[in-house]
């Protein structure tokens, strides 16, 4: 848990909530802050199974599942490829494409560019193509005198993507199946504050919507999570624009590894459809595997 990226804080709250749902479950658990020394640490404890919480660049990407890979220690969620896929925003999204999920438009630039001028028509979003929680996000709005005034901590190569309006809703899906669907309100843009502030967002589970596009989100985040070659647990967001019915309902990612602190969204469906957050985490162990 911890690690060194933009999500360091959720991972850290992730990590102690599932270190205390595992040992009420019998395991015998040990919290490891993943630093410049996490090969050594994990060859001196040696552990049955790692419980991976990390969140972001490094724990979330492919490049932690690597290491685990290479000393053939067992470990929670999705595999090398699968995070690598899901955390590069715009391949995860030519891989839905190829597989006839919808998505929007989106390209990537320099951030410079991005500065400079509108890349493509507003309203459009940028962010950064590997990052999570809303980390760095900016909205254009259609009135926009200008393009956006990018921060320095943005990286040199940005995703811009047009803007899909409409309603938050999630998806997670536990192993072969999609739980439910949550119906996320909020005051505004579902941003970091939004996510993980106690209050910062509301939740109706399961969401209050058609049956038809309750229906498309589960098999949309089923397929998404398939097409990606996802394992474990992951959750997949959706934006809707009632406007248009259906085809209104756009992809615009999936998580491999979801939050689970105490506002987060998958612990939350899975007890709504009967799974508490101790047996949730020890699925999630017993469901730990390696490649090797």
């Amino acid at each position: 848990m911890g690690g060194p990226s933009a999500e360091r804080e959720v991972s850290l709250s992730t990590g102690r909530e599932c270190a205390t749902a595992l040992r009420d479950e019998g395991f015998e658990v040990t919290e490891l802050d993943a630093g410049p020394d996490l090969c050594d640490r994990l060859r001196e404890i040696s552990p049955d199974v790692v419980f991976n919480a990390l969140h972001g660049r490094w724990g979330e990407d492919g490049c932690v599942q690597g290491l685990l890979e290479w000393l053939g220690l067992p470990y929670t969620h999705s595999g090398v490829l699968a995070s690598a896929l899901a955390m590069d925003k715009q391949r995860s999204k030519d891989v839905f494409r190829a597989v006839g999920l919808p998505v929007v438009e989106s390209l990537i630039c320099a951030r410079e560019e991005a500065r400079a001028r509108h890349v493509m028509p507003p309203p459009y979003v940028v962010k950064p193509n590997n990052e999570g929680s809303s980390v760095g996000v900016y909205l254009v709005h259609e009135v926009a005198n200008g393009p956006p005034q990018l921060s320095d901590d943005m990286p040199g190569q940005v995703m811009v993507e047009a803007f899909a309006p409409g309603r938050e809703l999630t998806t997670t899906v536990m192993g072969d199946k999609a739980l439910t669907v949550t119906d996320i309100l909020t005051d505004g843009w579902y941003d970091y504050d939004a996510k993980y502030k106690p209050g910062g967002s509301r939740h109706v589970v399961p969401a209050d919507i058609p049956a038809d596009i309750f229906d498309l989100c589960m098999t949309y985040a089923l397929r998404a999570h398939e097409a990606l070659g996802c394992r474990g647990l992951s959750r997949t967001d959706f934006r809707w624009d009632e406007k248009c019915g259906v085809d209104g309902l756009i992809l615009l990612e999936t998580n491999t590894q979801p939050g689970m602190t105490p506002t987060s969204l998958s612990p939350e469906q899975a007890e709504k459809t009967g799974i508490g957050f101790g047996p949730l985490c020890r699925w999630l162990v017993e469901d730990a595997s390696c490649n090797r």
